[in-house]
């Protein structure tokens, strides 16, 4: 999958259509205009960088995504982790941490992610 680096107001656009998807065009602009106070060109421009990106597609006036909510905050937490830590995750972890303590849980939680996403 291609990387994706939005801006701020560009994620909180993104956040706009995820949560109310599929979404007619017109709609869309009231939304932005509502939410964000931006005015009709600037909604179809933003929207049309973002379709140029392949983040959304606007067929037939009804916008939709192409990729998930999920798998575009999943993509920039590996780019965080690769960027700051080397893409070491245990120096993430560590750093995460910095001298909080697990629950029982929590310890439970991520001994099962490991354990899932372990090489054989």
């Amino acid at each position: 999958m291609k990387e994706y680096k939005l801006t701020e107001s560009e994620e909180k656009f993104a956040e706009l259509i995820w949560k109310n998807e599929p979404i007619g065009s017109g709609e869309l602009v009231k939304l932005c205009e509502k939410e964000m106070n931006w005015k009709k060109s600037t909604t179809y421009t933003v929207l049309k960088k973002l379709c140029d990106k392949k983040v959304f597609q606007n067929n037939n006036a009804v916008v939709s995504s192409l990729i998930t909510k999920d798998e575009y905050y999943s993509k920039q937490s590996i780019r965080f982790v690769e960027d700051t830590f080397g893409g070491s995750l245990p120096k993430f972890i560590t750093a995460f941490f910095d001298g909080k303590k697990l629950n029982k849980k929590q310890a439970e939680e991520l001994k099962k992610l490991i354990d899932e996403h372990r090489e054989a």
